[in-house]
């Protein structure tokens, strides 16, 4: 790799772990939503549920273990 790629690549990997490109995203995001330019529809693709079923995802929601110090919670 060159020394410009090895630029870019570590300064991402930083910017991902400290949050940077987080950020970034959210501050777009806000001032795009302030000016009346973002749709938040949402859209769920049922292939991807049927693909999952048929992979044998779970059906049942999984017991969760309580964090340190909480009461715990019978579903």
């Amino acid at each position: 790799m060159s020394g410009v790629s090895k630029t870019v690549v570590e300064r991402h990997r930083l910017w991902s772990a400290d949050g940077t490109w987080e950020r970034l995203l959210q501050q777009v995001q806000a001032e795009a939503d302030t000016a009346g330019e973002v749709d938040w529809g949402i859209a769920v693709d049922p292939s991807i549920v049927r693909a999952q079923h048929a992979a044998g995802a779970r059906t049942e929601p999984s017991a969760v273990p309580a964090s340190k110090g909480a009461e715990e919670v019978e579903l």
